[in-house]
This record gives C-alpha cells, structure tokens and sequence, in this order.
C-alpha cells in the first residue's frame, strides 16, 4: 500500500533552518563521538570489570558489527517507517542505549547495551543528509554538506581526546551519560521542526533472506577484522572460518539482492558511474585516512615516549582547517565542478603523506603537527565534494538508500583500513629489525664500537646490547611507518583517476534531488 503522493518541500528558513542544521549536526556528532571515545576507556572499564584488556574490546568490536549491519538498511527502513521518524525514533534508542552502557553491571551487559547502541546508531548518518538537503534549497545544498561534514571530520578526533579527558579525571560511565542531554535535544529539536516534512510510507514485504545474508556476511567480516591482527589473521582456524563464511555469505548475498524484487539494500544504486566511482574514492581514501589515524598515535606512544594526551594533542590541530575551510568549499561548490576540489584534496594528502614519510626517530613536535594542520585543509575538500557526486542525480526518494549504502561501504573500508595498516605495520616492523640485525654480529665495525661507546659509558655488556635493541626497534618501527606513509601517498594520486570517472557535478545536487524545490 502506497501512501499518497506529498507536496514537494519547501526549503527552511531563519531560525527553523539554525536549529534543524545544529540538531541534525549534534546528532551526527554523538554518533560518531561514540564510535571511537571508547577507544582510549578500555583499560579503565577492563579494570573495573575485571576482564583483560583484550575482552573490553568487545565494547568496540560490538559497536562496529552492530552499527555496520544497519546502516545499509537505512533505505528500506526509512520506506516503512518515515524519514522523520526513524531518525528521532534511532536518537531516543541511542540515548537509552547509552544510559544502559553506563549502568552495565557486567561486562557481557555493556557489550549487549553497545550492540543495541550500534544497532539504532546505523541510521542517524545517512537520515542526516537526507533532513539537512530537504532543509536547504539546491543552490545551497553544498553549504549543507559543508555542515555536515564538520561533525564528521571532526568528531573521531575529539573522539579520543574527549574519551581520555573523562577517564582520567571522572568515571568511564561518563563517556555514555554525555550522549542524554545532547541526545534528548536533537530528538526534541528535529521532532518539533521536521514533523510535518514526514515521506511518504510504503508497506514493502521483508526481504528475510537478505536480511539473514547482510547480518551473516557483514559480521562475520567485521568480526575477522576486529580480531585478524589478535589471532594471528589466517594462521588461526577462527579467522580462516570467518573468512570463508564472509565471502560465501557476500557472493550469495549479491545473487539474491540483485533478484529480488524488494530488496534490502539497493544495489542498483551502483549502476550510476557517480555513485559507484564517488564511492569507491571516498571509502578507499577513508581507510588510508583511518590507518593513519591509528597508527601514527601509536608510534608516537610505544615508540617516540609520547603520553596519550601528548599524541592527542599532536592530532588534535587537523581539524583547525576543516572547520575554516568546510563553509568556503560548501559556497564554492555550486560554482565549481566538483571533481577539481577532490583532485586538490587528494594532491593535498599526497603531499601530507609525502611529509610524514620522512619522519625520523627524533622527529620534533613541530615537525609532526605541520602535515596534520594541512590534512585538515584536504579533508574538508575531500567529503563534501565526494558526497555530492555520489548524491548527484539521485531522485529525492532514492537520497536515504543512496546515503545509508555510501556511508556503509566508507566505515566498513575504515574497518578494513585500520586491520590492514596495523597488520602491515607489524610485519614491516618485523622485517626492518630482522634486516638491521644483520648489523649486530661481533665482525660488524659499527656494531663492536657503539658496544665499546657504551661500556665506556659505564653500561654493563648486557646493558648496551639493551641500549641497542632498544634503539633498532624504534628505527625499524618508524621505517614501516614511513613504508605505510609512501604507500598512502601513491595511493592518493591514483584515486584522483577515479575522481574523473565520475560525470561533471558543478552543484551538489541537481534541483529534483534534494527534496527542497
């Protein structure tokens, strides 16, 4: 049963317009916050809940899988539910799931409160853009990506900063009970201004193979991920089984889907040459994004004695130029065609890359903030020009579903991003300290005279074969670091072709596509 056909939507305006955009903006902004806030509190909830470091995890792992299954869904639930609903219905569950996380008595009750928390979370991404492209007229559409795209670039870094700030100087629930005020305005907010802008509702029959196939194959492979690099990847029979029931579940997963005539998650979307090639852009370059933003923090502490709040602090100034300069590209945007600003983001993080890749063991603060202050410049050209080729063209109708399944592949290659970077980390840092130990024999000159400069020193024969360890070990951490820089930077250039598979986009979207006419 089809609802009645609504009259086109009327752009906001004024005061209606500043608190949609701020509402839909906040709600964003928790989300993400969440994603990675828990991160640096998992050796104080460990503790508190007297398990290993390695099961508090699970409160990431339980997220990531829950969140990752439901975001593809968001268009075939916004059909049966509504836009609006949805999204305050996802915010009041989210709030109520993360007042269970803080109350969690027991570690198996926080995981089962972080699945619930991921689960609801799927859909408040995708239905964001969707609200806040309804909300301005065309012309003005890349100024509302612009909007959006701030809390996205800026929340998984204030993500550890914030989550570190409240471990250490309150209670880990804390990290959780923050969500309740935010999330109790934004629900009463969006209600109050977007209520009457409901679409229209379908009652499609429920795609239960699809479903069984998405959950079967999304979390067995973020699963794999999550634990690949704990369990020694493929030399672990658990991986190898994970592994094989991802790939089997994804290849019937795609037979189905494409023959279904209500599917659970449109794939026809990837028919367009925009959405397909603007996908596959952002999501890889998301990931080689994401990599670094695991490891260069854990270099610096493991290897350069940097603290926690020191390594924050270092990648805290990304997000100067990507609040400064997200507004500028959003008013530009209508004016220019898309792909250039995307072609200078990706040139922009090549040079960045390029930059990192010539770090050394005695890098400098200053040294190591110059390329993090302009990765925020290529980052705010970098989402809203990529999320309006992918939107371009679509049909208002089409805009959840094609946000929901964009937004999918992107975390799940962030997924992928941080498993393999970590993984190649290793195992170049492995391979540096095997080849600089073949500089450690007693015939080596340079080896006997730095043991002879440190026994003179008064260090034991013991202690300076320590000294030397000590010191390969971070040379040849920093040089897989610097490998996986020089990777990125390369792969950077060789995503600008993608970029130009797209078809010009010189507004973020066409009149028909945004709702607001």
């Amino acid at each position: 049963m089809t609802a009645p056909a609504r009259p086109a939507l009327q752009p906001l305006q004024g005061g209606q317009l500043v608190l949609g955009t701020m509402a839909l903006s906040l709600a964003v902004f928790m989300n993400v916050l969440d994603s990675s806030i828990a991160n640096v509190s998992i050796p104080a909830i460990s503790g508190d809940m007297g398990v290993s470091p390695q099961q508090g995890t699970w409160v990431i792992t339980s997220f990531a899988v829950a969140n990752a299954i439901s975001v593809p869904l968001t268009g075939w639930l916004t059909m049966r539910i509504g836009q609006v609903k949805l999204f305050v219905t996802s915010i009041l569950l989210f709030v109520m799931a993360s007042f269970l996380c803080g109350m969690a008595p027991s570690i198996e009750m926080l995981i089962a409160a972080r699945v619930l928390q991921g689960a609801v979370a799927g859909p408040m991404i995708p239905l964001s853009q969707a609200l806040l492209l309804s909300s301005y007229p065309p012309a003005k559409s890349g100024m509302a990506l612009a909007f959006w795209g701030m809390t996205t670039l800026v929340a998984p870094i204030m993500g550890p900063l914030l989550g570190g700030w409240i471990s250490d100087n309150y209670t880990w629930p804390w990290i959780f009970y923050i969500n309740i005020p935010i999330g109790i305005f934004t629900a009463w907010a969006t209600w109050s201004i977007y209520h009457k802008r409901e679409t229209a509702i379908r009652k499609l029959p429920i795609d239960k193979v699809g479903l069984v196939l998405l959950v079967l194959w999304v979390g067995c492979l973020q699963l794999m991920l999550d634990k690949g690099k704990e369990l020694d990847w493929f030399n672990s029979g658990e991986i190898i089984l994970l592994g094989a029931v991802a790939v089997v579940s994804f290849i019937y997963f795609i037979i189905w889907e494409l023959g279904d005539d209500h599917p659970v998650v449109d794939l026809s979307l990837f028919k367009g040459r925009n959405f397909s090639g603007g996908v596959i852009a952002i999501s890889v370059a998301y990931g080689l994004f994401f990599g670094s933003l695991v490891i260069l923090p854990l270099w610096l502490q493991t290897q350069i004695a940097y603290t926690a709040t020191e390594a924050g602090k270092v990648m805290a100034p990304v997000g100067i130029f990507a609040i400064l300069l997200s507004p500028l590209v959003g008013k530009l945007l209508p004016k220019i065609d898309a792909r250039w600003v995307a072609t200078g983001a990706f040139l922009i993080f090549s040079l960045v890359f390029y930059m990192r890749a010539q770090f050394t063991p005695d890098v400098d603060t200053m040294t190591l903030m110059i390329p993090t202050i302009i990765q925020g410049a290529a980052m705010a050209m970098f989402f809203i020009p990529l999320t309006a080729i992918i939107l371009s063209g679509q049909p208002p109708d089409k805009i959840p579903a094609a946000a929901g399944l964009s937004n999918f592949v992107r975390i799940m290659f962030g997924g992928i991003g941080t498993s393999v970077t970590s993984t190649l980390w290793d195992s170049r840092t492995a391979l540096h300290h095997a080849q600089l130990a073949e500089h450690t024999s007693a015939q080596a000159p340079a080896f006997a005279q730095a043991v002879q400069g440190l026994t003179a020193q008064g260090l034991t024969e013991q202690g300076a074969y320590a000294v030397i360890e000590r010191t390969m070990s971070v040379q040849a951490s920093t040089m897989a670091a610097t490998d996986i820089f020089w990777i990125s930077s390369i792969l950077f250039l060789a995503l600008i072709g993608l970029v130009w598979m797209t078809k010009p986009s010189r507004s973020a979207l066409p009149a028909d596509a945004g709702g607001a006419h």
